[in-house]
Order: C-alpha cells, then sequence, then structure tokens
C-alpha cells in the first residue's frame, strides 16, 4: 500500500561536524579508544551535571560494568540484583554477564516501571543492588527505590538506556543513584551508532569502570597518554618488578571500549542534542496529550507531576475489553505506513532463555500484560507534527473498524 505519510521507528543523526571528526580520525589512523572518547564522555558529564563518564560499546556493557565495580564494594558471584520483570532484555543479560542472579519484581500498570511496594518483599541476604529502568523515558520512583536501598544498604544503578532527556524532581534521570548507565544506540537521543557509557558522581567508581572495559588492567587513568599520542607514560613500569602496568590485571573485566569513529558521531549529536530534544518532546507531547481519545480500548503513560519524561518512544497498552488483537492493530498501523515495535516481554516468564531461573507464568501479571499487549512508535526528531497527527488519524480509524 501506498502513502503519502511514512511514519518509520527510528533514525539516526549524523551532523557535519561528526563527518569532519571522522574523516579526520581516519586520517590520523588512531580510531581506538583516544582522545575524542574522552572529550565525548567530558561533554556527557557535563551536559547531566556530574563528575565522570565513562564511555563503552554498549548499553548493554554500560549495565554490565556498573554492576561488576560492586565488586570492589564486597559482593560475590552468585549475589543477588533487583530488576523489574518487564524491559528490553539487555537489562537480565547484563545482571549475569556481571555474575549475579536476577531477581524480578512485577511493574505498576500505569507506569510500566517497577513497582516500589514490591521491592522489599525479595529482599535476601543476598542481595546487592537494585536496578530501576526509566522505561520508554519514564522515570522510575526513585525517591521510594532509594529509601528501599538506604534501610538495606543496597547500592542503585539506574538502567537509564532510554532516558536521554528525562527529569525527576528537577533531576536528570542517570544521575539519581549511585550510577546511571545509558545506551548510545541508533534510536537514542544522543547516539553513537552503538556504544553505552556510565554516569556517576563517585571518583572511585569511574576508576574501576575504565579499568573494567579494558580487561581489568591496572592502567586506568581518566586520560591516557599512550592513547593520545603515543607519549611517555611515567606510570607505565611501576609494577613491582618494573611490570608494565597495562599487563597487570586487577580484576576479571571485560573487553568494551568505546573507539573514536564512534565518539566522533556522539560528539556531533551532543552539539545538537537540545535540537533534537526539543523536537522529540514536541512530537511526544503532542500524542500524549489527545491519547484519552482512545480509551477504553488503548492506554499509554503520562507524564506526572515532578517529572519530565524522556521522549524515546510512545508505548501503547490494548486494554482488556478490546475487539482486536496485537497483531490486526500493529498490521493495520504497519500497512498504513506507520512502523511498530513490540513492547518489551515479561523477561522471567516470556523469555526463554530465563526460564531456568524457575519462575513460572501468571507470577508477574502486569509485566506479562504488557508483554502480550503493548507496543510502541517513533516520535523521532525527523518527524514532525504532521506526522503525529497522521499516527492518532490512523489509529482512530483503526478503532472505527471495532466500535460496538
Amino acid at each position: 500500500m501506498t502513502n503519502r505519510i511514512t511514519v518509520p521507528f527510528g533514525t539516526i543523526s549524523i551532523p557535519e561536524r561528526s563527518k569532519e571528526l571522522i574523516r579526520n580520525i581516519l586520517e590520523t589512523k588512531r580510531v581506538s579508544c583516544g582522545k575524542h572518547v574522552r572529550s565525548f564522555e567530558e561533554k556527557f558529564a557535563a551536559l547531566l551535571g556530574v563528575k565522570e563518564a565513562v564511555a563503552v560499546s554498549s548499553g548493554s556493557d554500560a549495565d554490565t560494568l556498573a554492576l561488576a565495580v560492586l565488586y570492589d564494594y564486597g559482593a560475590k558471584r552468585g549475589d543477588e540484583v533487583i530488576i523489574p520483570a518487564l524491559s528490553f532484555v539487555a537489562t537480565g543479560n547484563a545482571v549475569l554477564n556481571a555474575g549475579f542472579i536476577p531477581v524480578f519484581v512485577d511493574i505498576e500498570r500505569d507506569t510500566l516501571n517497577i513497582d516500589p511496594s514490591r521491592i522489599e518483599i525479595v529482599i535476601t541476604k543476598k542481595t546487592r543492588a537494585i536496578m530501576p529502568v526509566h522505561i520508554m523515558g519514564k522515570p522510575a520512583k526513585m525517591d521510594e527505590i532509594m529509601d528501599i536501598a538506604k534501610r538495606h544498604k543496597l547500592h542503585v544503578i539506574e538502567d537509564a538506556a532510554e532516558a536521554h532527556g528525562a527529569f525527576y524532581k528537577g533531576r536528570p534521570a542517570g544521575t539519581l543513584a549511585d550510577m546511571g548507565a545509558f545506551s548510545l544506540y541508533v534510536a537514542h537521543i544522543i547516539t553513537t551508532g552503538e556504544g553505552g557509557i556510565v554516569v556517576t558522581n563517585n571518583e572511585d567508581y569511574a576508576e574501576i569502570l575504565r579499568s573494567l572495559r579494558s580487561h581489568g588492567r591496572a592502567c586506568k587513568c581518566r586520560e591516557c597518554s599512550l592513547n593520545l599520542a603515543s607519549k611517555y607514560c611515567q606510570k607505565r613500569f611501576q609494577g613491582d618488578n618494573g611490570e608494565d602496568i597495562r599487563f597487570i590485571f586487577e580484576r576479571i573485566g571485560y573487553s568494551s571500549k568505546m573507539n573514536e569513529l564512534e565518539a566522533a558521531i556522539g560528539l556531533g549529536n551532543i552539539e545538537i542534542y537540545k535540537e533534537i530534544l526539543d523536537k522529540r518532546r514536541r512530537n511526544l507531547l503532542y500524542v500524549l496529550d489527545r491519547f484519552k481519545r482512545f480509551r477504553p480500548y488503548l492506554k499509554t503513560i503520562k507524564e506526572d507531576d515532578g517529572e519530565q519524561i524522556g521522549p524515546h518512544a510512545i508505548p501503547i497498552i490494548i486494554q482488556e475489553g478490546a475487539l482486536f488483537s496485537r497483531a490486526e492493530f500493529t498490521n493495520y498501523l504497519e500497512k498504513h505506513g506507520v512502523e511498530t515495535r513490540t513492547l518489551f516481554a515479561s523477561m522471567p516468564t516470556q523469555c526463554s532463555g530465563f526460564a531456568y531461573l524457575g519462575y513460572k507464568a501468571g507470577q508477574f501479571p502486569c509485566a506479562e500484560y504488557a508483554g502480550k499487549h503493548g507496543l510502541h512508535i517513533g516520535v523521532h526528531q525527523d518527524l514532525g507534527l504532521e506526522e503525529m497527527g497522521y499516527v492518532l488519524n490512523t489509529i482512530g480509524k483503526f478503532l472505527e473498524l471495532y466500535q460496538k
């Protein structure tokens, strides 16, 4: 079917500044993690108002390495990390990849975020951290989560993968806890193509993160003179017997460095961050403000007092009593030019990789419902109010087919 308007789910901005940097990087042949990665880290940290940012190779690695920091603070392999049942599967994978056991908590239907009232029920002597997810850019209830963590002496790491531009009570999402982990994948407001970044105000955490992203090595300065220009480093041969500290490994680590070409894309996007954010926010709020007309068949999130939703995408949940299936709805949207994505699943009960943990269908009813009946659509910067209006009109025409 040919459409006058199409609404693709995602896009990527590669500004001229990024292209210029990429050309220069290719000329120098210095493409591994170096000065442009450090520059990107500094600018990202400044944007969020934090002391430290450590760039890595993906948002999944950002979660994984942030969790792995906890080993330096007494955590043991096989300890537990509490996460929401509903999230992109990377959240659960990261807990396992860091050597911990994910303990799942159901979500709130209205927010799609972890239900704080259910967290303390699953805390045990092996619990080391809570990792809330700001799903679709809607901030989790961080005050309640931080209070629980304080009472039980737990770390909190925000999975802020989709939360670029989100605020909770005046503070940026990702800066509300011990660490915040962002994805820089193509779909996000600040992108490096692939990539991720961890932010924190704790300089010791940042130092450990720099070690972890490079195999756990002892060489972990904020700015590496070797990577900048192959300069002499007076710290290099300070091992016990004059060993090169680049080959002294203090902890189990990962190979998760960002490269210079990715950083160049990120640097260009940071320069136009406000422009991208404003366009996405306008698109998001335009739809959210008009979505009530689709009740009682469809529901989305809303922006509550004291928060600003990061404009990642618009989740839509088909409600009980609807006379149509998700497949019928998404097929109609796709045929009429509106690209969709299925909403995330309940990891413990709808993702077979987690079946070995022994959870049973029905244990996470809210997450499972969203996993069966949810989808999301884009609000990115290449779209405008015309496209958002078209989405609303298309949804309205679909619902007319099923009016009683």
